[in-house]
């Protein structure tokens, strides 16, 4: 069945001590779009992740979140700037030797003095630390893949109902056009008698302005044409596989069918009819725009 273009999905997960969290969110866009948001220094994993999603996703503006808290990790270590501190307690001695201040420094106050602390991120296997982020990975597509089958369910159903009503509206117009035929001719013989009184009528002109008649308005094979569209549109949206830009299409080709149907009718129901049309399938169009 359809899916739909936007989606959100989301999962964390605690692996040796730290806690990788991803995050997708997609709009719908006539193309394939990804970027990915994730710290600098894992900056190499950008483009394995776009990839993945490419591999699930044809269409569509992606953004993947992954945040990775390392709080519970020994992957961080802090080291002391051996020849900063050293350079500040020397400064001490000379203020207390130039000065007469005492020097009282402690540990505590080392701690609070610039630069002498630096806390780095040990060096990581760039693998080892792919095959942590990758099943949270998967999780959060397993996740964002059901949001938009969920969503997916809900267009088909709409869809479907439309189409249902599109062929009401089509069986309307193949059964009454035919009949503006028969009350075209009915009008036509009036007039003429009206006009003539009790001369003879040419029924062989009433005929021949008849068939112009019936020639100008008919549209069945208009309303086969478009019998086969809804076919079509109703098999298309059955389908498993992205069909976005099929349905497009097709729209295009049932609004010229419907357009057609407008420009020969000669009745102001059928008028009705056909604007009723024009309506649902902009509201399908409306639908499909979202469509993968």
């Amino acid at each position: 069945m359809i899916k739909s273009m936007t989606g959100y999905g989301r999962a964390t997960a605690s692996v040796n001590g730290k806690t990788i969290t991803c995050e997708i969110k997609s709009v719908n866009q006539r193309y394939f779009d990804a970027s990915v948001r994730m710290p600098r220094i894992y900056g190499y994993l950008e483009e394995p992740i776009k990839q993945r999603l490419q591999s699930e996703i044809t269409r569509g503006k992606l953004e993947i979140g992954v945040t990775i808290d390392l709080s519970e990790s020994d992957q961080v270590e802090v080291v002391l700037n051996k020849p900063v501190l050293s350079a500040y307690l020397n400064a001490f001695k000379e203020i207390e030797g130039e000065f007469g201040v005492t020097n009282n420094v402690r540990v505590s106050d080392v701690v609070r003095i610039p630069d002498v602390f630096t806390v780095r991120k040990v060096e990581e296997d760039a693998e080892q630390l792919k095959s942590e982020v990758f099943p949270v990975l998967e999780e959060a597509i397993k996740s964002y893949a059901a949001f938009r089958e969920f969503e997916g369910k809900k267009m088909y159903e709409d869809i479907s109902s439309r189409i249902a009503t599109l062929r009401g509206y089509k069986e309307l117009v193949e059964t009454k056009n035919p009949q503006c035929v028969d009350t075209y001719r009915a009008k036509l013989e009036e007039r003429i008698r009206e006009m003539l009184g009790s001369a003879v009528i040419d029924e062989a002109r009433i005929l021949t302005e008849v068939a112009i008649f019936a020639d100008k308005t008919a549209v069945a094979e208009e309303t086969v044409r478009l019998e086969s569209h809804l076919q079509q549109l109703h098999d298309l949206i059955l389908s498993d596989v992205p069909v976005g830009r099929k349905l497009d299409f097709l729209l295009q080709e049932m609004n010229r069918e419907t357009n057609t149907i407008g420009s020969k009718v000669n009745d102001t129901e059928l008028t009705e009819c056909v604007v009723n049309m024009k309506c649902e399938l902009e509201k399908i169009r409306e639908q499909i725009q979202n469509i993968e």
